[in-house]
């Protein structure tokens, strides 16, 4: 999901590609430099690059949650761990629940269970 701190941006690299660079992974970060020797070199590759940037974090935000992850350099993030919860798997359409606490379920003791309880 695009947020508007994400189109903001993306307006930023559209202007001034090495200024999104500098956003995303702070201005002492080798993307950063790689951004501005892009962007010297030739516009174009420096707008590919600040969307590459672009598009990883938002990876990171849809993937880790919206501030849960943390820059490792080189466009790639890693989850906070003690902020990190994955989501839980849903099951595919058709399958059935798991077998314990439903009608003829049989637990661990042997016993099998008829009703809702």
């Amino acid at each position: 999901m695009v947020r508007s701190s994400d189109i903001l941006l993306i307006l930023v690299a559209i202007i001034f590609p090495p200024a999104a660079a500098a956003i995303v992974g702070g201005i002492c970060s080798a993307d950063f430099w790689i951004n501005l020797l892009l962007t010297l070199l030739g516009y174009i590759p420096g707008h590919v690059h600040a969307f590459y940037l672009i598009y990883s974090k938002m990876q990171a935000d849809e993937r880790f949650g919206p501030g849960n992850w943390e820059y490792l350099g080189n466009a790639e993030y890693a989850p906070i761990e003690a902020q990190y919860a994955p989501a839980p798997q849903q099951q595919p359409y058709g399958a059935h629940p798991p077998a314990h606490g439903h009608y003829g379920a049989v637990h661990s003791q042997g016993q099998t269970t008829y009703g809702t309880a």
